[in-house]
């Protein structure tokens, strides 16, 4: 088998075609929920704690020096970036919960005797009958 050939195979395998649209529909995903902590969730939170943009929170570990960069550390970001995860993490999280809710079958109720076992037990009542008739 040619290398181009068993690549291919491997490429169009079900699952390798299911996870790159997986792929691409998570990166549209996170671009969506980036965009709902930095302009929705964030501002108000800023507000709430004196109007502060948190990508404005920084320490500078070294400050610049002629033509030497200042190197700073961005945690603001970084918390940003953590409440990006928290919330993709809860909207998988319900995404899953529901996929869960849809997959689960429903318990099945225990079928009834069928019509032979039904007919066997008259006939066992009957003789039961029968015998204990005097």
């Amino acid at each position: 088998m040619s290398f181009f050939k068993e690549f291919r195979e491997f490429a169009m395998r079900g699952n390798v075609v299911d996870l790159a649209v997986g792929v691409i529909i998570g990166a549209a995903f996170g671009k969506i929920v980036s965009s709902l902590v930095a302009d929705i969730i964030m501002p108000p939170l800023g507000l709430l704690i004196g109007g502060i943009d948190f990508k404005q929170f920084a320490w500078t570990l070294r400050p610049a020096i002629g033509d030497t960069p200042a190197v700073i550390m961005h945690y603001g970001v970084f918390i940003q970036n953590v409440f990006d995860f928290l919330i993709v993490a809860f909207a998988i999280f319900l995404a899953i919960k529901v996929i869960n809710k849809l997959h689960q079958k429903k318990p099945k109720e225990a079928p009834g005797p069928s019509k032979e076992e039904v007919l066997l037990a008259e006939i066992r009542d009957l003789l039961k009958e029968q015998n204990n008739r005097p």
